[in-house]
């Protein structure tokens, strides 16, 4: 299936309500969300207690917009195609389009739904938009391809080439391990001075006594 069933619920879900179940505890901001229950958001208390075993992600906020960061979503959705920005040191991307502002200068990349600008080649701004793309133009989507699937669609010849490289590396990476181990026993020589060093003076000698 390239859109999973629980994905178009989990784009309309609203976040960062505040939990009614947990009102007065500190963090009970509803901004996570389980695929396999597949209902509303709920709070870091609600996971501890009803949602313990299941897969759960974790909404964040970017200038009002809701994110989710690449480690989480990518485990389970192919995000190819989807541009990707880095937040407070990890790399997100954002569930829905987000308003266009207006007067900007001309970019190279836009979204190919909702016209946004990009910062790279990619094709869609949002989860959302790739959504709609999927689904007006089939040339994309969500699923995860298995390491067999990837396998079996190789040709032949570069399954062999690829086994010979691998081989071939192994024993590059052999050779490396043996070089290193001898640099590790056999430290460098240190270079020699440079030739214009100034040599240092000999030890003065006292000019014999006369009487």
């Amino acid at each position: 299936m390239p859109v999973p069933p629980w994905l178009e619920r989990l784009l309309d879900t609203s976040f960062f309500n505040i939990c009614r179940t947990h009102v007065d505890a500190a963090r009970s901001e509803c901004n996570m969300y389980c695929l396999d229950c597949n209902v509303d958001a709920f709070c870091f208390y609600c996971r501890s207690s009803r949602h313990k075993d299941h897969r759960v992600i974790q909404i964040r906020r970017s200038s009002y917009h809701d994110v989710v960061r690449v480690s989480e979503i990518q485990k389970i959705l192919d995000i190819s195609g989807v541009q990707t920005y880095v937040i407070n040191s990890a790399r997100v991307l954002f569930l829905n389009e987000r308003p266009q502002p207006k007067g900007g200068k001309a970019v190279s990349h836009i979204c190919q739904i909702c016209g946004r600008s990009l910062l790279d080649t990619f094709r869609f701004c949002s989860l959302g938009c790739k959504l709609v793309g999927i689904k007006v133009n089939g040339d994309a989507s969500f699923t995860l391809e298995s390491k067999n699937d990837e396998v079996a669609r190789r040709p032949r010849s570069e399954g062999v080439s690829s086994n010979i490289n691998s081989s071939t590396s192994t024993r590059d990476e052999e050779e490396e391990k043996r070089e290193g181990s001898q640099q590790d026993i056999y430290p460098p020589t240190p270079p020699p001075p440079p030739s214009n060093a100034r040599r240092r003076k000999g030890i003065p000698q006292r000019a014999p006594f006369r009487s």
